[in-house]
């Protein structure tokens, strides 16, 4: 396993730092650097602050993940499913939540809110071609594949 360096700025409103629960955990967990409770009705985004600014190293992500508990028990899971931090951002991370559920959901402060997995990031060069390799599947989409 490859360990990188997140260098870590704690913004006044912050609490905790991200930690990974368990020993084989790929994400580390984020916390709501809120003072208050922040409600959530059905279908309702707000963008949640953590207190934190990161640092990335050359040639990695921060992606931002929802935690599968908090989705699968209350409905709440990220506007845009997973959200990437380049290693050029210094602003603030911030989480855009969403409310699945027919019910209002509360956020506590400090609470778990979402998990980031660090990523090596791999550039693609582009290439223009008139024609594309044939495959089996060739351009069958959404079930093209027979197994469910």
């Amino acid at each position: 396993m490859h360990t990188t360096t997140l260098k870590i700025e704690k913004l006044a409103h912050n609490t905790y730092l991200p930690e990974y629960q368990t020993q084989g955990a790929a994400g580390m967990d984020l916390c709501a650097a809120i003072d208050t409770p922040v409600e959530l009705k059905p279908l309702e985004r707000k963008l949640i602050p953590t207190g934190l600014k990161i640092e990335l190293e050359r040639g990695f992500e921060a992606q931002v993940r929802p935690r599968s508990g908090i989705s699968i028990k209350h409905g709440i899971s990220l506007v845009n499913c997973v959200g990437t931090i380049d290693e050029d951002y210094r602003g603030e991370v911030c989480v855009p939540v969403i409310n699945l559920s027919n019910e209002t959901y509360t956020i506590q402060p400090n609470e778990r809110i979402a998990q980031m997995v660090i990523a090596k990031v791999e550039r693609a060069k582009i290439e223009v071609v008139t024609s594309l390799s044939e495959t089996a599947r060739a351009a069958g989409g959404f079930g093209s594949t027979g197994k469910q």
